[in-house]
Parts: structure tokens; sequence; C-alpha cells
């Protein structure tokens, strides 16, 4: 069984509330899971401060017994020094404009 640590969506439409849960990577985004780890809400408050909250023991835990984090919650922890940053995904290539990009010969 893989465990993935991922984001549960929760709240209404265009107000989501998120929380991460370490769940069996067959199981569907919002089905069963094995445990709350932590809770993400994306939408800032007035003061604008987005709210997460983890369970940074048990988010070591699952990560030692082999769980592999999502894209987003791996960016999450890294955000929060709990794992370190995923490298960036982007390509140098890509921000060059077409009519300026040297053509690889090959």
């Amino acid at each position: 069984m893989v465990v993935r640590l991922r984001l549960q969506r929760f709240g209404h439409k265009h107000s989501p509330f998120y929380r991460m849960v370490a769940a069996d990577s067959r199981a569907p985004r919002d089905g069963k899971f094995l445990e709350i780890i932590g809770t993400y809400n994306p939408i800032a408050t007035n003061a604008g401060i987005k709210e997460i909250r983890l369970k940074a023991d048990r988010i070591r835990y699952w990560i030692s017994v082999g769980a592999q984090p999502s894209d987003r919650v791996a960016w999450l922890l890294g955000k929060f020094g709990i794992l370190p940053p995923p490298p960036q995904r982007y390509s140098v290539q890509k921000m060059v404009p077409k009519k300026d990009r040297v053509k690889e010969e090959s």
C-alpha cells in the first residue's frame, strides 16, 4: 500500500478549504484516509493571512515510514521547513521569446 500525503477539498464553491491527510494512493481525492495531519485555508483573511495548521511530528512520522507527498503538499511543507523545498519546475528555454531562442544542433 502506497501512502500519499495530499489535500482533501472541503468548503463551498469558490471558497475552498483543505485538509492535509495521509491516504492510500488508490483512494479517491475526497474519500477514505488514514489520518488528518493538518488543514490549509488558501483564502486570505481581511488581514491578508492564509491559515495553515500542521501536525509536524505526524508528518515527519509518515514521511519516515515512506509516505510520498503530492506536489502541492511538498511545496507547502518546503515553505514551512518540514521538508527541503522541492526544486523549481520551469524551463529557462520557455522564458526566452521564440524569435530569440537558440536552436540546438543535433
